[in-house]
């Protein structure tokens, strides 16, 4: 089935046009609120946003769906996704959903559905949604006796502040480090600072501002250049931030370098293999991780199990192999003992422990492997043609992947958020990436100009 609606993490537009409005949130409310009805329980729904100013559009639209479907509605505020994530399940509620784009500008919004068990939803369960969503999602309205009501859950920080120190060694402390926290003007801007302060950090906050516009907006994970010269200017350990719904995160050193999800990810699978934790003897990452990351699990006796970009498909693989590490580059990264989907600050939390148990500056601890040279462009598109498929563009990859004579990977995807052409070439020589992704782009560029 062509996906109408969602992509590779909800669905996600420019709020208040196109698709991502006030009538389709009420629409999607009202085919997930009947989809997960089942049962005789009174049915619950948990949901969160981060800081965007479109989340006062796209709230109460969703909340009206859910009421019509005769759900009660616990609303949390501004929260991480992964907050949502557990307190879904915590809650014993039938569903929950995150308003957020993440790491978009603020104009973006977007939808994320989580079933009862805290995971994102599956593709034939969104594909379903889309399907009662153009056909009959208002056919199930019930009795005005039985609509559903929504409350605030006024505890939910506090809930989740709890859960994300409860994930820290209990027999470690940070007291005595200066880090550096980056909340991306976003939805971890009250939890992720109190959290850290009280581990016993000294906290220097950047990005904890919010006014529903400036999120992601020169700060975040993302554009990491306000850290780095924070941590330096501030003398501090470390430097941790955020994106906008708090799933991901990079780490600068205390030398202002920028560290990102696949050494953080080596950093804890590595950690948690010495200790005799790491399941499944692999680390689960998708296509874009680099290729020095793998040739350093394997120096482990180790595994790296790839996937199609997307957290979901990480969870999915790391539950079908039984692994409790994985993520993305982008710093995705998802700890199954704790949390069903990314946690920013959970992950954070698990680096700042492998450095107060070594003892080491960060500068000496997190960069495990020397990556690949690894070069991405994109190319924008018309969401109605696949140049992908077209003749010449295969051709253009085949060429390239032969030129890279088996010392490289040649990685060509849609954006599942963007109309864009993800052109990505790694190997081990610059200018030889460089030739094969230029000509794989003039390849997609003549044919999107050809249609």
């Amino acid at each position: 089935m062509t996906r109408k609606y969602f992509g590779t993490d909800g669905i996600r537009g420019k709020a208040n046009e196109g698709k991502m409005t006030a009538e389709l949130a009420m629409r999607v409310g009202m085919a997930a609120g009947r989809y997960f009805t089942r049962g005789d329980h009174q049915h619950r729904v948990v949901i969160g946003k981060d800081t965007r100013l479109s989340g006062y559009l796209l709230e109460p639209a969703l909340t009206s769906g859910f009421i019509s479907m005769g759900m009660d509605v616990v609303l949390l505020g501004p929260m991480p996704t992964p907050a949502v994530a557990m307190l879904t399940r915590s809650l014993r509620s039938d569903l929950g959903v995150m308003l957020s784009a993440s790491h978009n500008p603020f104009y973006d919004n977007g939808i994320k559905l989580f079933g009862p068990d805290g995971n994102k939803l599956s593709d034939e369960i969104e594909e379903e949604l889309e399907r009662r969503m153009d056909n009959g999602y208002n056919k199930h309205l019930v009795p005005s006796e039985d609509l559903g009501r929504a409350q605030r859950l006024h505890n939910a920080v506090g809930r989740y502040i709890e859960f994300a120190k409860n994930t820290f060694p209990k027999n470690l402390r940070l007291d005595g480090l200066k880090v550096v926290l980056d909340c991306a003007n976003g939805a971890a801007y009250r939890t992720a600072p109190s959290v850290l302060w009280e581990l016993g950090a000294e906290v220097v906050v950047i990005g904890a501002t919010p006014n529903g516009t400036n999120i992601n907006d020169n700060f975040g994970s993302t554009k990491p250049e306000a850290l780095r010269i924070k941590v330096i200017e501030e003398g501090a350990d470390i430097g941790i931030a955020l994106d906008g719904d708090a799933d991901r995160l990079i780490i600068c050193d205390e030398t202002g370098l920028i560290i990102d999800g696949d050494q953080l990810m080596a950093t804890i699978a590595t950690n948690w293999h010495e200790e005799g934790k790491l399941e499944g003897g692999a680390l689960v990452a998708t296509l874009m991780s680099n290729l020095g990351l793998e040739k350093h699990m394997k120096s482990l006796g180790l595994e790296l199990e790839r996937t199609n970009v997307g957290d979901r498909y990480v969870v999915a693989a790391m539950q079908k192999l039984g692994c409790n590490v994985g993520g993305e580059q982008s710093g995705h990264i998802v700890l199954s003992d704790f949390n069903t989907t990314g946690d920013g600050l959970v992950a954070a939390l698990q680096v700042l422990a492998v450095l107060v148990e070594k003892g080491r500056p960060a500068s000496n601890l997190f960069k495990l492997f020397e990556p690949y040279p690894q070069l991405l462009k994109n190319v924008r598109y018309n969401e109605a043609t696949d140049p992908l498929a077209d003749d010449h563009v295969i051709q253009a990859i085949s060429d390239g992947e032969n030129s890279l004579n088996g010392n490289g990977r040649v990685v060509i995807r849609k954006s599942g958020t963007e109309p864009l052409i993800r052109v990505m070439v790694e190997g081990d020589n610059d200018t030889l990436i460089e030739n094969v992704a230029s000509d794989i782009v003039s390849s997609v560029e003549a044919t999107i100009r050809s249609v």
